[in-house]
């Protein structure tokens, strides 16, 4: 199996693919990349910017829409942070190379491919992720690119750096070499070589090189050796006519330059403010693929130019897709006044042709931090920017100093230590008979208590889990503790149910049922009197394998509860096609039934649409009576949330019982 371990040791791969992420996982970390895998499209565009990676996966082949999605989604990350994008399509899909090409996929390989093939791809756009962030290794006179050959015998040698770009060995054969060559430019490359001479001992040529763009090599013959040396000279990465001329068709300018600019700015001794602000339009995909690419370009001028217009004076360029970076040598206000006047120009309705269209923005923002390069700058941007596309309200999101990626490092590396230590506890949400006000079960919410930040929540615990690969052992250890402490709970409590999650990767693991079950009964906790959530977004990752576990733990006594509803990708279907006992209502829905007419009428289909397939409906974070009252009004049967209780101790969930027990 070749090597595809990029030349600085282990890095970390983003892959998403929607059919086979284990396989494409598997091969990429047995070649000795850090792999972060995802089988869904939402919330890629964080995983992979908080994954630190610098190379993307976008798997399209048999999902080619949401292949485009995910591409767009990801293409400003991958712009801002210069990385590389690897688009994987099959045969029958390579017509939209260019509309990936759009998205900001930098390389593609379409099926079928070997292993091999695969892992040269992920080598090629790993070399030019460095290159793109100004890490690669510079080859001056100490590390020369060239070669050498023996005109007698045909032997071949490379110096050693030269043998590395290409990732061959450095005595090759020789037409190995000549296969990296245009059949075009070989040609005139030969005509080069068999112009050498005793009276004509030296000559040159050009042509493009993967790994190296265009390159020139200069050949000089020693007649006497019989030998020919050529020392290679760089010109840099030879240009995509296309990019060039698109981006100059549609008025910005070019990503990498806005980088070098950022770049030098930091390098500024005197460490004037600078501050990223990453912007991304909205349902552009959606006017682009409705209306054409001809109406698409004409609305990112027409944004370029509003943002440009806006931000007063700033460096302004297109990232990739429908992002844009605004780079302003200032912090604070002028800051906000320039992220408030750029939200406001795009919310107005554009006008391109005989077609109207309403689009509006998300902006994450981050400032110049000691030590900041262009790419730890516009990587904090860019997670700001994802929080802002994962917020339903927010249009501007900035990134906290010190930025939430070192935050999440450095809870990751403390993590095992403080479950060591006991540091992670349980606490336990009530949930209330609508009809009597009776608690009659809960939903164990796991907590971190943190020695210097506090109370850490289950979104950032499971995320310093994920980044210290300890999400398995963190879900194993919360389902021990959860369970040893309900079988211990006194007299009062022992008619509540105890509803525990679980995770996308306990669903995913071979033997979980039996595992857990016996998890259970270790703890003495009845198996009557639990219930298992799963997250609805969750379960689309592996269908079958869900319905499979799920049957055989309601089988077994359990009961099941798919959590969030309404939040992922909800179907009739989806949920006639699982064993289900309880649809738990997302708190956002929730909010929704005292909102617009519209509003309620879809909550109120929702229940129905529970109650009809034989479900006990939950709502999750109920605030307010007027909700309760709604919810009660439309057929609901079990709410949770502040209106009654937080989530609580054991000690505290006693006292609340009192009443009611």
């Amino acid at each position: 199996m070749i090597d595809a371990e990029p030349s600085h040791g282990p890095a970390p791969l983003f892959i998403l693919s929607f059919r086979q992420r284990d396989e494409l996982a598997e091969l990429a970390a047995g070649a000795g990349w850090q792999v972060v895998a995802a089988r869904r499209a939402a919330g890629a565009e964080r995983r992979f910017v908080t994954s630190g990676a610098a190379v993307a996966v976008v798997d399209a082949r048999g999902a080619l829409s949401e292949g485009r999605e995910a591409a767009s989604a990801l293409g400003g990350a991958i712009a801002a942070n210069g990385g590389a994008l690897l688009a994987l399509v099959s045969r029958g899909d390579t017509t939209a190379i260019g509309d990936f090409y759009d998205a900001g996929a930098t390389h593609f390989l379409a099926s079928p491919f070997s292993e091999a093939e695969f892992l040269q791809a992920l080598r090629y756009a790993a070399r030019h992720a460095e290159r793109m962030a100004g890490d690669w290794r510079a080859t001056g006179p100490s590390e020369p690119l060239g070669w050498r050959l023996d005109v007698a015998t045909r032997a071949l040698l490379l110096t050693p750096a030269f043998a590395r770009l290409l990732d061959v060995d450095e005595h090759p054969k020789l037409v190995a070499l000549w296969r990296r060559i245009d059949p075009v430019e070989r040609r005139a490359a030969m005509a080069s070589i068999r112009r050498l001479s005793a009276t004509r001992q030296a000559t040159a040529f050009a042509h493009d090189l993967t790994g190296l763009g265009r390159i020139v090599q200069h050949l000089q013959y020693d007649a006497k050796a019989g030998r020919i040396d050529a020392l290679i000279e760089p010109l840099g990465s030879a240009p995509e006519p296309a990019a060039v001329l698109r981006d100059a068709l549609i008025g910005t300018r070019d990503a990498g330059s806005a980088r070098r600019w950022v770049e030098r700015r930091l390098s500024d001794p005197e460490g004037r403010p600078l501050t990223a602000m990453l912007v991304a339009l909205n349902r552009f995909d959606m006017v682009n693929a409705a209306y054409g690419r001809a109406t698409g370009d004409a609305l990112l001028r027409a944004a370029f130019k509003r943002i440009e217009e806006a931000a007063g004076g700033a460096l302004v360029a297109r990232l990739g897709g429908s992002e844009f970076l605004v780079a302003i040598e200032d912090a604070g206000a002028r800051v906000d006044l320039a992220a408030e006047r750029i939200a406001g120009e795009l919310a107005r309705p554009f006008v391109t042709g005989e077609t109207i269209a309403v689009l509006g923005c998300r902006i994450g923002i981050a400032g110049r931090e000691p030590g900041d390069t262009a790419a730890s700058l516009l990587r904090r941007a860019s997670e700001a920017l994802a929080d802002a596309r994962a917020s339903d309200s927010a249009t501007v999101r900035v990134a906290e100093a010190g930025g939430g990626e070192e935050s999440i490092d450095a809870l990751a590396v403390e993590l095992r230590h403080a479950m060591e230590r006991g540091e992670i506890d349980i606490l336990f949400q009530p949930q209330v008979s609508v009809t009597t006000g009776a608690i009659v079960g809960v939903e164990a919410l796991a907590r971190w208590d943190h020695q210097v930040l506090g109370t850490i929540g289950a979104e950032i615990l499971f995320a310093a889990a994920a980044r210290a690969d300890l999400e398995i052992g963190l879900s194993d250890h919360i389902q021990r503790i959860t369970l040893d402490r309900a079988a211990a709970w006194p007299a009062a409590l022992r008619s509540l149910r105890l509803s525990i999650n679980l995770t996308a990767g306990d669903i995913a693991r071979p033997g979980f049922a039996d595992l857990f079950l016996d998890r259970v009964d270790a703890s003495g906790f009845l198996r009557s009197r639990l219930t298992v959530e799963i997250v609805e977004s969750g379960l689309i990752e592996d269908l079958g394998i869900a319905s499979t576990l799920l049957a055989t733990l309601r089988s077994a006594g359990v009961r099941v509860a798919i959590d969030d509803f309404g939040t992922g990708y909800s179907s009739l279907a989806y949920l006639k096609s699982l064993p289900l006992d309880y649809l738990k209502i997302d708190k956002k829905m929730t909010q929704d039934i005292t909102g617009t007419t519209r509003d309620r009428v879809v909550v109120r289909g929702v229940i129905d649409m529970a109650r009809s397939l034989g479900l006990v409906v939950i709502a999750e974070g109920v605030e307010t009576q007027q909700q309760l009252d709604l919810l009660a009004k439309d057929g609901c049967q079990i709410y949770q949330g502040f209106l009654r209780s937080e989530a609580i101790s054991t000690e505290a969930l006693v006292a609340l019982m009192e009443p009611v027990s």
